[in-house]
């Protein structure tokens, strides 16, 4: 089956997961909205992720912080100085450019001899300039040098400027942890490939602090765990998530030593989460850019240092992507399409049908509804025959059918049937729920 980026986009639009921003004026680029079906999803990714992160570990805990921030913590993170990228133009068709894609030695190529991959011609490019990424904007009625912000181009450096006033409130002791969930805006000069790259974005970011020598082995705790997550908690096939370790020439400035996660998408491996150690470089800087003292006093050892701080940080659009792309199934033997989302995750959990809209059937089906809906999402469907009916869910990725029929008026009995496989079972309402949550596992 050839899994293409534009069969993900085209089933994400008809089913009401993922819409182009906009799309009524023409769209707006690398923005995308989130329908029904695409927030009841990524929901349930973040709020897996959140357990996982802050319910599960007593030594985490979470945090929201602003995405405006005083501008000098972005002096201080290197944000200002260093969060650029080369650009390149066309002067022929316009077209705009990395200059990293386009060359591996930006600084010595002679951009005389490169030809545009869009037109075609030779000796049109523009030498390479900078580009800052950060979305600049104005704090106050008046704007000038005094009123710039920036929207926060990730959300670690709100973990980093609160951790001291954290771990003082929650009397957290080394090694602890702090989660953030929360938005992040790059002006990306090439988005692409759907919701993967894009200007405004969510991440999933963990900061890990421990004592500076015990970093190595908090980096392979934290590798390993974050690794499982996939498989074991996103249901993500094994065999398309492998690590890539970062090379010398690849490691951020602030880092040690640096890993990604990365799954195999219809365009090629790419990262969906990055495993970094950045030693105590963002400390160091915020307590020179502010004048504060942010060292950790450990009583065990009678001493104040700064601690070294292993980051997870996972991009959830991209997650998200990784989940609509591996559940994404053409059943040919059955003339169907099916998202084989994990039960844990699936935006709607079950389509309650009543047979015919007549005998009782609507007003039980009704019922089993209310039944249900307390504990998961559930839809009412009686529009079309019942193999439609199905056929629709089973593109939505809805695990369970309930079908109510005749049989149901006499015996309080209803069919439960099974997305990816279409077997049947004959179940009590009264162990209906049971025998969802006995295959949500």
């Amino acid at each position: 089956m050839d899994k293409t980026i534009e069969k993900i986009v085209s089933l994400c639009k008809r089913r009401g997961f993922i819409f182009q921003s906009s799309e009524i004026y023409g769209g707006f680029g690398a923005v995308y909205d989130y329908g029904p079906l695409g927030i009841e999803l990524k929901n349930n990714i973040s709020q897996l992720w959140w357990q996982e992160m802050t319910h599960v570990h007593e030594n985490i805990v979470g945090l929201d912080s602003g995405i405006l921030m005083h501008p000098r913590t972005w002096e201080a993170s290197g944000h200002v100085s260093e969060f650029h990228d080369p650009l390149v133009d066309c002067k022929q068709c316009k077209a705009r450019y990395r200059a990293d894609e386009l060359t591996t030695n930006t600084e010595d190529t002679d951009w005389g001899q490169v030809i545009c991959p869009k037109c075609g011609t030779t000796g049109k490019m523009t030498s390479p300039r900078q580009f800052n990424l950060m979305f600049e904007t104005h704090v106050g009625p008046v704007e000038g040098s005094s009123s710039v912000a920036y929207l926060r181009p990730e959300t670690a450096q709100g973990i980093y400027v609160n951790y001291q006033l954290i771990q003082g409130a929650m009397r957290m002791k080394i090694p602890f942890g702090i989660a953030q969930i929360g938005k992040a805006f790059r002006n990306e000069i090439v988005a692409r490939n759907f919701i993967f790259r894009t200007r405004e974005f969510e991440q999933m970011e963990m900061q890990y602090f421990v004592r500076p020598g015990s970093d190595n082995n908090a980096m392979k705790e934290w590798k390993d765990k974050r690794f499982r997550f996939y498989p074991d908690s996103l249901g993500i096939d094994e065999d398309k998530l492998r690590f890539h370790e970062h090379g010398p020439d690849e490691l951020a400035h602030y880092a040690k030593e640096a890993w990604d996660i990365e799954y195999e998408f219809p365009f090629g491996w790419a990262e969906v989460e990055g495993v970094h150690n950045r030693t105590d470089f963002d400390l160091v800087r915020h307590e020179e850019f502010s004048g504060k003292n942010l060292k950790y006093f450990d009583q065990q050892i009678n001493e104040r240092f700064l601690p070294f701080i292993i980051e997870t940080s996972a991009g959830l659009n991209r997650t998200l992507l990784a989940v609509l792309v591996n559940a994404y199934w053409e059943d040919t033997e059955n003339d169907r399409t099916v998202m084989r989302f994990h039960p844990r995750i699936a935006p709607v959990k079950a389509v309650v049908c009543p047979l015919v809209k007549k005998d009782g059937l609507p007003e039980k089906a009704r019922n089993i509804v209310d039944l249900l809906k307390p504990r998961f999402k559930v839809l009412y469907d009686q529009q079309g025959s019942i193999g439609k009916r199905y056929y629709r869910q089973d593109e939505a990725g809805t695990p369970f059918g309930i079908t109510v029929d005749h049989q149901t008026i006499e015996d309080d009995t209803v069919t439960l049937r099974y997305r990816d496989t279409q077997h049947q079972d004959r179940v009590s309402i009264d162990k209906l729920l049971m025998a969802i949550d006995d295959n949500m596992t």
